[in-house]
């Protein structure tokens, strides 16, 4: 697959995982007030993974490349911790969580492989 494939199908990916996201969010109860703070922090972190990858897909350095592929990680990670605590602490329903919690994981690992391969001149 060429590198502008490689790119584009990212874009969608993580623009589907925002989407997820929005959804997971619009299906909380906002009168909750712990469903409303976690909610917001869920919908900023997960939505900030598709604009980031946006962002390192327009890199001008592989440094640059590298950053905004590590902060995509970083906010997916954050995602998965908004996720588990809506679960854990506020009796949201697994299958609500786990479709989200797992794309989240996928993609952390996608962008660790791809932030390694950046730093090693493979990327």
């Amino acid at each position: 697959m060429k590198i502008e494939e490689r790119k584009n199908e990212m874009r969608c990916r993580t623009k589907s995982f925002a989407g997820q996201v929005i959804r997971v969010y619009l299906a909380l109860d906002k009168r909750r007030e712990e469903l409303r703070i976690l909610g917001k922090q869920l919908l900023r972190s997960g939505t900030s993974v598709a604009a980031n990858y946006r962002e390192a897909s327009r890199a001008r350095s592989s440094e640059e490349f590298t950053a905004k592929i590590d902060l995509c990680s970083q906010e997916a990670d954050e995602t998965q911790l908004w996720l588990e605590l809506l679960r854990d602490e506020c009796g949201r329903a697994n299958s609500l969580i786990e479709p989200s919690w797992n794309e989240a994981d996928e993609l952390i690992r996608i962008f660790v492989t791809m932030s390694k391969n950046s730093k090693s001149g493979r990327g």
